[in-house]
């Protein structure tokens, strides 16, 4: 019995030196193992479905070893190219992306930050840092500098100390951020990137981040500056800063185009990556997800030059017909007594919309909208197509043509400045008041005109009323004289006259033939020289 415990004890006492053993001799073999099965997973993941590719008459996209990746134009947020764009994933020290954007909103770029010793005991031993000391005194911007440029866990930390008042603080404002950029799939959990299974975020939010951080043109000149040597003070020691990314002018991927970049890099997060390029009037956002190096600055530059090749950015008022909104002779118009004869609206010049290579610009979708504009803007029509935004159009208000008078009440402005009380401004536009004068106007003109029509139509009708009236008078009054007998021209014979007395037959027939020849003449003179009988008519 005693045997089988010491058998037993033995036994477990070699298993506890075995397992260490076994262990550390395993390590090696592991991570090399390990190295090599990233590899292969990333080669098996260039056959993953890239979903930009599925959109109709959509350039196709490249097939990359990344588990997730997303190519966006930084002005209009349209994704041009998404591989798993929504899958969440560990973001390692891209994280600081959010943490110098939320400093540089909140905080002087000339404001000095004390650093504590918390800010340094944060940090993991094997953590990327700057050498910060506690004690020491620095500037935000060169904090900032050490951020992106060297990717210092202990500065992250000394920035959010100092804006929050602790890091937990300075988180939840990263996470506000987050939310206010439309990310939907980002949860933070330090600020700078330290592994931890609740801290992650996705390709398309990672975009949303990188889009509002190089909005600053100084963080963008931290984010493409390779080295940089902060000196030695009376309150710090000299810093030298070197940045490892390879997209850098120096680098081995080194991209021309590129306005900024940002690594990042866990053993389980792998290789990330967010950058920045621009040709012309073009600027892309390339984030890359858990990949291996060094092809995580391959799959950029191969994402960069696809969409320079496939987009391009055109102006709108080349092309825009739809609206049909004048823009010729905006800076020439002449004034007249109404002041500017340009246009009172416009179509923006400098609207620019993204269009790739396989579409036309027919082919967008238009909506018009009215609300959240711009000052001075009348409307913004915005471009899509299969509900990717391509970019907007702002139809402007020509403030140049559209005078505007100013009236205050005198009473009112006197009462109101002894009680110092604001002065009250009422902007009346003349054009509006000239446009509602026209149509009150051309009705009052328009009711004279249909007054005038109707008076006269009724005094036609009574007036050939009375004519035909006239007329039928005037045509029995002819009856009657037409049928009027006529008076006999034959003389009655004299009481006691004869026909011998007269004379013998053929004297009394030659007297009355030359008597008849002469009534004949007589009455045809008469009738001659009489005026005829004519009838009027009176025309009222």
């Amino acid at each position: 019995m005693r045997f089988e415990q010491r058998y037993r004890g033995a036994a477990l006492l070699f298993l506890l030196l075995l397992i260490p053993v076994l262990t550390f001799t395993a390590l090696p073999l592991r991570a090399h193992a390990t190295a090599q099965d990233f590899l292969d997973e990333a080669e098996e993941r260039k056959d993953d479905p890239v979903e930009s590719n599925d959109r109709p008459s959509w350039p196709q996209g490249p097939a990359i070893g990344a588990q997730a990746a997303v190519l966006m134009d930084a002005d209009t947020g349209a994704v041009l190219y998404a591989k798993n764009m929504d899958e969440e994933l560990f973001p390692a020290s891209i994280t600081k992306l959010m943490t110098c954007l939320v400093a540089i909103e909140n905080c002087p770029l000339d404001e000095v930050i004390t650093v504590n010793q918390s800010a340094i005991n944060a940090n993991e031993p094997d953590g990327s840092h700057m050498y910060l000391r506690a004690g020491e005194q620095l500037t935000l911007e060169e904090l900032l500098y050490g951020i992106l440029i060297n990717s210092a866990n202990e500065a992250c930390n000394a920035v959010a100390e100092h804006i929050a008042g602790s890091i937990d603080g300075y988180v939840e404002m990263m996470n506000a951020k987050a939310q206010e950029l439309g990310c939907t799939h980002t949860h933070f959990v330090t600020a700078n990137g330290l592994h931890n299974d609740e801290h992650y975020t996705s390709a398309h939010d990672m975009a949303l981040i990188a889009q509002a951080f190089f909005s600053y043109d100084v963080l963008c000149r931290m984010a493409s500056t390779s080295r940089y040597q902060i000196p030695e003070t009376d309150l710090h020691d000299s810093h030298n800063l070197h940045s490892k990314n390879k997209l850098y002018a120096d680098g081995e991927y080194a991209y021309e185009p590129l306005v900024g970049s940002k690594t990042g890099f866990t053993s389980l997060s792998r290789q990330t990556l967010v950058s920045c390029a621009q040709k012309g009037d073009l600027r892309l956002i390339c984030v890359i997800l858990r990949e291996e190096s060094p092809y995580q600055f391959t799959d950029t530059v191969t994402l960069f030059d696809y969409g320079f090749e496939h987009f391009q950015k055109i102006p709108t008022i080349q092309y825009e017909t739809r609206f049909g909104i004048s823009n010729s002779d905006f800076f020439d118009g002449e004034n007249d007594v109404f002041g500017s004869t340009s246009p009172l609206m416009m179509l923006d010049k400098d609207s620019l919309i993204l269009l790739p290579d396989t579409l036309t610009f027919t082919q967008l979708n238009t909506t018009v909208l009215y609300d959240e504009l711009p000052e001075h803007t009348v409307a913004r029509i915005a471009y899509d197509y299969q509900g990717i935004p391509m970019g907007n159009a702002y139809v402007l208000l020509n403030t140049s043509a559209t005078p505007e008078v100013h009236f205050t009440p005198g009473a009112q402005m006197a009462e109101d400045a002894n009680a110092g009380v604001p002065e009250k401004k009422i902007y009346i536009n003349i054009y509006h008041v000239l446009i509602a004068l026209a149509c009150i106007a051309g009705i009052v003109v328009l009711f004279l005109i249909l007054s005038r029509l109707m008076h006269s139509t009724i005094a036609h009708r009574k007036r050939l009323a009375r004519i035909r009236k006239q007329r039928g008078q005037a045509s029995r009054s002819r009856k009657g004289i037409h049928f009027a007998p006529r008076r006999s021209n034959v003389r009655r014979k004299k009481p006691g006259t004869n026909r011998r007395q007269s004379g013998g037959p053929q004297y009394r027939s030659a007297k009355n033939g030359q008597r008849n020849a002469a009534r004949k003449k007589s009455n045809a003179s008469d009738r001659s020289s009489r005026p005829r009988r004519t009838i009027h008519f009176k025309d009222e």
